[in-house]
């Protein structure tokens, strides 16, 4: 039976059926699967669509190449050799996508991605992403690690069938476009989410508190509003959370805790001292009231504590003193009471208290002992309190501290002895009640910038011993009960541009030698005692630039002035001007003729550029008519070469005044090079001044363009691609140039557009080179050179008025108020009622930045409220720039990518 079975012929419908599937086996013997296929399939989508906006770049994935492999080799899987793909163990898979940076300008993700099937890690990461998030994403079995951060996203996040995203462990979304509420993930395997720097709106979702393995949330810079849901205190194993928002829970292994620049009310919650792994509290600049938590006492691992910039009073408690690990704490501008802690500073072992910011409180009672012993100590700011007693010995030695600041307080006694080893840059005890001598020790403090002892009741002379501190800039000793004379040493200091020795009893002669101190551009002996004779040929330097007020009160002191024309001489020297007239122009020929052989000795000129330009071409240049340009630093004048191109001359001011950025420019500007930064030609140097030769900008500044009448041609395009080249400017200082470079003085008026209307970075005569150093932080301090805060006000960052210091972020809020700017065509300084600047003009009038028919309304209305979007976009960027924390502003490179993913309007002629 059974062999009668085998020989019986199959039925011809059997055959039809089994066809298919001896091709299928056939084919999978030769290794060409359906599913490899449809890996193949989806990359070739996938590379179709990222790429169908920017054809230019295509060569980004030209190494993609998605055509069939040869028939000699079909077992030859040649898309795992793809760069950026990974194909699992066997090489049939492709398991792992990575494209993080790949140029793809303007790309879309389509939604064919899913056919990879087998994908468990997919990053398209800073690669100016457009378009939805394909909905297919959501449903992938195996796609574990998703990162589609710093992109330009938008739309609402997917809704999708359950399971959503069921194997996910780590979902990056952060900095894109997306709207919308917060989606809701289920997954129980999630690790970390963070969809910061987003526009979600709402609450947040009870179901958030279900990840039972996340580690990291991070949900700032969104919309959302409401209660922080109870839930999320199940987290148990969080580490970091970003909220900017209050009502936390029992969140025992949280490690950071950053709520700062929101508008927090109520008190502190005692609850947070519950959170015994807590590292980083910053709480500041809210408005916070009540009293610091005397739960904060069991915080054992707390190395940062910033609650400053809210309205806290009471006392500081003692227990602040023992917390051993504590580094930072600054409470600053708060109405704090009472005395300091005794044990401040003596935290333990360790003595870890690096900064110490409690100024602008009513504190009274001493300064601690202690603080004298904190070795660690690095900033020490109490100013503008109700201390008294004496300065405790040994905090002026401290030998890491550069920055002591204890001025209008009511302190008394001698000032304390000081030892080499210190390291002060930053000394001012102004405004207290000192008395004794200025102690000749401070001479020792070879690296004290600025010293301000004024408006004390110190006694004795001003020590000669001073004129050690080689690296001295301001010394103000005014408003003391100082005798003696002025020492001669003092002239030795190279650096010093300031000297008040007012409201003295100084008495003796005014030395002569101040006169050649060429760095000195204020000098203050008014009222004291001083006797002598300065002639008028012995106006020299600061004497001569100085005012009369600066030398009164002093009756013995004789200073000459430029005596003022009798009536009786003026019709015969309007005479002289006529015949002078007529004569100048036989005149300008002869100086010019002449010019090469007397300069030569008082001029120097250098250049770095092939220049058909002599010495006498250029000061032939420097007259009223060619004028284009004045301000703080100098006056430009346009300068025509031989050759007929321009260029601009910079003049700085002469002897006797600092040098107003010349050799910050020459240094800076002579090493570096980009499209977007203005060049220097050359420079001149001479007895009567500095001058700085640079390409000539015909269309003037950016300011000047928008106040003037072309301002209204500016259009919303063009505001666009001058933000985006500005903005590559300053992230080639930032980011490319070694060492980098801190600009210091960003502005619309240091942005000069050429004749194509292009921008450039100009007048780095603020500039800094930022080293960055081992502890990996880098930024300069005021105090380093200059007395007071550099900038133009209306563009100087908030952080930099308290600490002094600068980095890449001071330069980022200037350029976040030229963004400003470019939108409101408003000035950083002007009429804004009760609000400070256009800062804050501008956050009171948005104060959600969602709100896009609010941004519409403070928009410039010379132009059309179109594309609403862009001009959205640009307002929410410059608004990022200004935010009150340093930290939570973008890097120059985040803003030029976000800039550049833009899309242009369409040209016309407001464009």
């Amino acid at each position: 039976m059974a062999a009668q079975v085998q020989q019986r012929s199959p039925h011809p419908w059997i055959r039809l059926l089994l066809l298919p599937l001896l091709v299928v086996t056939a084919a999978s013997a030769a290794g060409a699967s359906p599913v490899m296929s449809d890996d193949l399939h989806a990359l070739s989508k996938l590379k179709s669509s990222l790429l169908s906006r920017s054809a230019r770049d295509s060569a980004s994935l030209a190494v993609w190449d998605v055509a069939a492999p040869p028939a000699s080799s079909p077992a030859s899987h040649h898309y795992c050799n793809f760069s950026g793909v990974t194909c699992d163990a066997s090489g049939n898979r492709v398991v792992a996508i990575n494209l993080t940076g790949v140029p793809l300008h303007g790309g879309v993700l389509p939604s064919e991605v899913s056919l990879l099937d087998a994908l468990s890690s997919l990053t398209v990461a800073a690669c100016s992403l457009l378009g939805p998030i394909p909905a297919s994403l959501a449903s992938m079995p195996h796609l574990r690690h998703l990162n589609l951060s710093t992109n330009n996203i938008s739309g609402f996040f997917p809704s999708g069938p359950e399971p959503y995203f069921p194997s996910a462990e780590v979902i990056d979304f952060y900095n894109n476009s997306l709207t919308g509420p917060l989606p809701p993930f289920g997954g129980g395997r999630l690790r970390h989410l963070h969809l910061g720097e987003n526009y979600f709106s709402g609450g947040i979702p009870e179901g958030y508190g279900a990840f039972t393995q996340l580690e990291r949330l991070g949900l700032n810079g969104n919309f959302l509003s409401g209660r922080v849901p109870p839930s999320l205190s199940r987290l148990k194993r969080l580490k970091e959370m970003y909220l900017g928002y209050d009502n936390l829970g029992r969140l025992t292994r949280l490690e950071t805790l950053y709520l700062y620049s929101n508008n927090l009310v109520g008190e502190i919650p005692a609850e947070l001292g519950n959170l015994k792994n807590l590292v980083n509290i910053d709480l500041s600049f809210n408005k916070l009231t009540g009293e610091i938590p005397a739960s904060f006492a069991g915080l054992a691992r707390l190395k940062l504590l910033n609650l400053f910039g809210n309205k806290l009073q009471g006392l500081i408690p003692e227990f602040i003193g023992e917390l051993p690990q504590l580094e930072i704490l600054q409470a600053w501008k708060n109405n704090l009471t009472g005395e300091l802690p005794a044990n401040l500073g003596n935290n333990g072992r360790p003595l870890t208290l690096d900064f110490l910011f409690l100024m602008r409180n009513k504190l009274s009672g001493p300064i601690p002992g202690d603080l004298g012993k904190c070795k660690t100590l690095a900033k020490v700011c109490l100013n503008s309190n109700f201390l008294n007693g004496s300065i405790p010995a040994g905090l002026l030695d401290l030998p890491m501290n550069n920055m002591l600041d204890l001025s209008d307080n009511l302190l008394s006694g001698e000032l304390p002895e000081v030892i080499p080893s210190a390291g002060l840059r930053f000394l001012s005890v102004a405004s207290n009640r000192l008395s004794g001598p200025v102690p000749p020790e401070i001479g020792h403090l070879k690296k004290l910038s600025l010293l301000n002892l004024s408006a004390n009741a110190l006694t004795a002379g001003v020590p000669g011993e001073l004129s050690h501190c080689e690296s001295l800039t301001v010394l103000d000793l005014s408003r003391n009960q100082l005798t003696g004379e002025i020492p001669t040493e003092i002239t030795n200091l190279k650096l010093l541009t300031m000297l008040n020795l007012s409201r003295n009893s100084i008495s003796g002669e005014l030395p002569l030698e101040i006169s050649k101190m060429i760095s000195l551009g204020v000098l203050d002996v008014s009222y004291n005692n001083l006797s002598g004779r300065v002639s008028q040929s012995q106006l020299q330097g600061v004497f001569a630039i100085s005012d009369a007020a600066d030398f009164e009160g002093n009756p013995g002191l004789c200073v000459e002035r430029a005596r003022t024309m009798p009536l009786w001489l003026v019709p015969a020297v309007s005479a002289v001007v006529v015949v002078v007239a007529m004569a100048s122009y036989l005149g300008r020929l002869r100086w010019r003729r002449d010019a090469a052989k007397r300069r030569p000795a008082a001029w120097k000129m250098t250049r770095f550029q092939n220049l058909d330009l002599e010495m006498e071409d250029v000061l032939g240049c420097l007259r009223e008519e060619n004028v284009v340009g004045r301000g703080g630093a100098g006056t430009v004048y346009r300068c025509a070469t031989r050759g007929g191109a321009d260029v601009a001359v910079k003049r700085l001011p002469g002897p006797g005044r600092r040098d107003h950025g010349f050799r910050a420019e020459v240094a800076t500007l002579g090493g570096i090079r980009h499209r977007n930064i203005v060049r220097l030609l050359g420079f001149a140097s001479g007895a009567e001044g500095n001058l700085l030769l640079s390409e000539y900008m015909p269309a003037g500044s950016l300011g000047a363009a928008l106040r003037g009448e072309r301002g209204a041609l500016l259009g919303w395009g063009a505001r666009l691609r001058v933000a985006t080249e500005a903005a590559r400017a300053l992230c080639y200082l930032h980011h490319e140039c070694k060492p980098r470079i801190l600009h210091r003085d960003v502005k619309s008026s240091n942005i000069p557009l050429d004749a194509a209307m292009e921008a450039h970075v100009a007048d780095f005569g603020l500039a800094k080179f930022l080293n960055r150093g081992a502890s990996g932080s880098g930024a300069v301090t005021a105090a380093e050179d200059v007395p007071a805060v550099a900038g133009t006000y209306g563009y100087i960052a908030p952080e930099y008025a308290y600490t002094l210091r600068v980095d890449e972020k001071t330069d980022m809020y200037s350029f976040g108020v030229v963004l400003l700017e470019l939108v409101t065509d408003r000035r950083p300084l002007g009429d804004f009622g009760d609000e400070i600047d256009l800062v804050h003009w501008a956050r009171s009038t948005v104060p959600r930045p969602s709100d896009a028919v609010a941004i519409l309304a403070l928009a410039d209305p010379r132009l059309p409220p179109e594309p609403a979007g862009l001009i959205a976009r640009l307002f929410r960027v410059g608004m990022s720039c200004v935010r009150e924390s340093s930290q939570a502003r973008p890097t120059m490179r985040e803003v030029v990518h976000v800039l550049s993913s833009f899309v242009t309007p369409v040209d016309n002629p407001a464009c």
